[in-house]
């Protein structure tokens, strides 16, 4: 069965830090552009983040540049999302999502380009 799991999130001030997982289940992580969204309490899903197949392409939007990462642990079959200098407005829940479509710098980050889709997990950035 195929499935993205999320981990790694919980309540975190102002200025800290948290690193997400996405594990994947039934599907080699690396051979898939691998996205990160995120939904905060009565607002539409936005993207945050995709990370390209084995070479790595990376994109991320305006609002996180600087601030957050990504990496890849294949071994682990694993995908992280580093979150440092987190604001309240960094608040929602995280998911991870399999894309097909390209993931660079100057390509936009669409939802409906993502197909298999995680549970989701619980950030929260208190002021």
């Amino acid at each position: 069965q195929l499935q993205l799991v999320e981990s790694g999130g919980g309540l975190v001030q102002s200025g800290g830090s948290l690193r997400l997982s996405c594990t994947g289940s039934g599907l080699l992580l690396d051979r898939h552009v691998i996205g990160w969204f995120r939904q905060a309490p009565g607002k539409e899903r936005e993207a945050v983040s995709c990370l390209g197949t084995s070479g790595g392409r990376r994109n991320f939007v305006d609002s996180v540049k600087g601030r957050f990462t990504l990496s890849r642990d294949n071994a682990k079959n694993t995908v992280y999302l580093q979150m440092d200098e987190l604001r309240p407005d960094d608040t929602g829940v995280y998911y991870c999502a399999r894309g097909s479509t390209f993931c660079g710098a100057s390509v936009p980050i669409e939802s409906f380009h993502y197909d298999l889709w995680g549970q989701g997990t619980q950030v929260t950035v208190s002021s």
